[in-house]
């Protein structure tokens, strides 16, 4: 079998990286988004553990680290200002631990698509709209572009992905709400202290700024909710509940909500999490956030995708294009590391987004007891080490 003909759904980070791979196996890629381009701005993104050795393998590690964000670490600050609690970015060394790599969203996405536009096609601006499998191929339509059959179709196409509501049923079968909401957006407002600040307010709320490449700003807010009746699409409603709630929040919250309207990369989601059984039917599977995504709270979104893209194309090639061998030993080799993966930090949603005063101050010595010496080795495994323990496959290129 000799299946080398891939349709991917998805232009951010997983997409791209599966082309990267695929190129290199000698397949050949045509990447659909719906996007008009590769889309900008978004939160810095890690990548750890066992996705830096994907990057080593691709030989982006250079440039990556030369568009990096330049952040001081993470600190907790009072509705004054005040500094309550740091955490350093190199509070870590010495026991062991390799610091994450973090990098604006839009600046990798953007990366992977310099890296693939010449040898991969990309249909911007255009979405799949139905699937239809058959014994030799996908049979795909477009709202754009004309139909056409591929021989294997892969949805990188997020939490929300289209592609695994065609082949595998609807969302609200495979994503877990959390029971809270993220939003975030770039600000024109210079950042100049270089740390990634928050400030929590009772309720299960918090804001936070963190500094760009560029210079600016990008803002955070996070409060807890059960699910809301507000269509994904509607960028009034959202910023309007977001006015809402942190109304009557401290700091910096209404400098920054007065700068949300004019944002071009306002993101509003709910945290979730989809778990699936299965990443592949047929001849269609799944990968990244589409199949597993652990959330926000993890910080192993970006990680995964990059592992899944690697093992994925590998298993392709090492199975010749067979995808009922290939499909099945991807799923064997990432089950447990993305289960890992999936797990959430100490607390959960209520440790980022705690309710009370008093849970908040708790957050906070919890914090410092961390970095301190007697529990720093401890800490340092529990923030990382969900990242680490895949022994990555060697798969020969084709090229």
């Amino acid at each position: 079998m000799n299946n080398r003909n891939v349709l991917i759904s998805g232009a951010g980070i997983a997409g791209p990286a599966l082309a990267w791979w695929l190129r290199r196996h000698g397949f050949h890629s045509t990447v659909v988004e719906r996007a008009p381009s590769a889309r900008p701005g978004g939160q810095a993104v890690d990548i750890r553990g066992t996705a830096r050795e994907v990057l080593e393998r691709m030989g982006l590690t250079a440039r990556v680290r030369a568009e990096c964000v330049a952040e001081r670490g993470m600190a907790y600050v009072a509705a004054d200002g005040a500094v309550t609690c740091r955490m350093p970015v190199h509070a870590f060394d010495g026991e062991g631990i390799v610091a994450e790599i973090e990098i604006e969203r839009g600046d990798l996405a953007r990366l992977l698509y310099e890296e693939t536009r010449a040898e991969v096609d990309y249909l911007f601006d255009d979405s799949i709209e139905t699937l239809i499998q058959t014994d030799d191929g996908v049979r795909v339509t477009f709202e754009r572009s004309a139909p056409r059959t591929f021989d294997l179709v892969v949805g990188a196409d997020g939490v929300h992905s289209r592609t695994r509501a065609l082949a595998f049923g609807p969302e609200s079968a495979y994503l877990r709400p959390l029971g809270a909401y993220l939003a975030y957006f770039t600000t024109p407002y210079a950042e100049d202290e270089g740390w990634f600040l928050l400030h929590n307010a009772p309720g299960g709320r918090v804001v936070g700024t963190r500094p760009t490449r560029g210079g600016r700003t990008s803002a955070l807010f996070s409060f807890v909710s059960p699910p809301l009746d507000v269509d994904r699409r509607d960028v009034a409603e959202q910023q309007r509940i977001l006015a809402d709630q942190f109304a009557d929040v401290g700091w910096r919250t209404s400098e920054l909500l007065a700068a949300m309207p004019a944002a071009r990369d306002f993101y509003f989601d709910i945290y979730g999490q989809v778990r699936m059984d299965r990443w592949s039917r047929g001849r269609v599977a799944l990968l990244g956030d589409a199949a597993w995504c652990p959330s926000p709270l993890t910080g192993q979104g970006t990680s995964l995708s990059l592992v899944g893209a690697y093992v994925l194309a590998g298993e392709l090639a090492a199975a010749e294009g067979d995808h009922t061998v290939a499909f099945a030993r991807y799923e064997e080799a990432l089950r447990d590391h993305v289960r890992r993966g999936q797990e959430l930090p100490g607390g959960g949603v209520s440790g980022f987004l705690p309710a009370s005063r008093a849970a908040i101050w708790l957050r906070g010595q919890s914090m410092r007891a961390m970095t301190s010496r007697p529990l720093r080795r401890l800490a340092a495994r529990a923030f990382f080490s969900k990242a680490d323990g895949l022994s990555l496959p060697e798969y020969a290129a084709s090229r």
